[in-house]
């Protein structure tokens, strides 16, 4: 499969950790580090069984940033493949997605069921699924809240996704294996939450 990232990735991100600018204060979060910025609040998102990291949750300007970073094969790209499965999945979970272009390239626009008690409510949510293979990994995103229907909100969140530097690391790994996350060692802002 080919990869799939915006021409301008390389300057304009999210960057490798070789691209990066090695003087900026970024938070080091193991797979990624992220720049803070005013009114950004830092989830970890936990695995209940093992206790280890999987993902980052990032609340900024009304919206949810979820991001994960992937090992990926160095020559072909893993976002076309992985859309296909979350549509399947979502699918299956009796929601939509709506494939479109986005800034990112191509991305998911999903409506997933919420469980409201035992009522046949049709309450959906909406979250956009964006992707961009970059070099030996892949960093997905979920936006939702208000930058998953505010083309504002959805610009700042966007610009979020850009500033993350991914750090894949030379350790052989599994391409779709999750790049290892962990704990800041200043926890500034960041809480722990579980993930369902």
């Amino acid at each position: 499969m080919p990869k799939s990232a915006p021409e301008d990735r390389e300057t304009e991100g999210p960057l490798d950790e070789s691209e990066a600018n090695p003087v900026r204060p970024y938070v080091d979060l193991g797979g990624i580090k992220i720049l803070p910025r005013e009114g950004l609040h830092l989830r970890l998102e936990i695995e209940e069984g093992s206790k280890r990291v999987v993902a980052i949750g990032l609340d900024f300007a009304g919206s949810t940033l979820q991001v994960q970073p992937f090992a990926a094969p160095r020559s072909s790209g893993l976002w076309h493949e992985i859309r296909e499965q979350i549509a399947d999945q979502i699918g299956k979970q009796g929601g939509t997605t709506t494939p479109r272009e986005g800034p990112f390239g191509p991305e998911l626009v999903a409506e997933i069921p919420v469980a409201a008690g035992q009522q046949a409510g049709g309450v959906t949510r909406l979250a956009r699924f964006i992707g961009v293979d970059g070099p030996r990994w892949f960093l997905r995103g979920v936006i939702a809240g208000e930058g998953a229907i505010d083309p504002d909100a959805a610009t700042q969140i966007e610009d979020l996704f850009r500033s993350i530097v991914v750090v894949r690391g030379s350790t052989p790994m599994p391409p779709r294996d999750l790049i290892p996350l962990r704990m800041p060692a200043t926890p500034a802002g960041a809480s722990e939450t579980t993930a369902v």
